[in-house]
């Protein structure tokens, strides 16, 4: 299918398919006078993408998630596999830790101004 019915299917709009693309994250199909051609599983692939950066992740490790076996990150044998998984989840994890520093210091000051306008008199809402 084309980008315009690509795009009522899968939910991204056009221009984030075209992102997507240019990012390496889906390799859509061409038509013989240059059009982009969308099969089923390229759709289902940008679903996925599309639940990843809901999640936050940045599109270098979501880049990496679907660069890897079908089983996921580090997936066969071996020790290469293994540091390679261990690594991402180091990656995945500080990413984690990053957001909830981030959290905790918004929280903070979401508090700071809970306080403020307490001591302001002003209603809650």
């Amino acid at each position: 299918m084309r980008i315009g019915e690509a795009a009522r299917t899968s939910g991204a709009s056009a221009r984030s398919l075209r992102y997507y693309e240019d990012e390496g994250l889906i390799v859509p199909g061409r038509l013989g006078n240059g059009y982009r051609d969308y099969c089923p599983s390229t759709l289902d692939r940008v679903r996925v993408i599309r639940d990843l950066l809901g999640s936050g992740l940045p599109v270098r490790l979501i880049r990496e998630i679907l660069s890897e076996p079908a089983s996921g990150p580090g997936a066969g044998t071996g020790s290469g596999a293994d540091e390679a998984c261990a690594r991402f989840l180091r990656e995945v994890r500080g990413y984690r830790d990053r957001l909830a520093e981030r959290i905790a210091g918004l929280s903070e000051r979401q508090a700071a101004l809970d306080a403020y306008l307490r001591r302001a008199g002003a209603p809650d809402r």
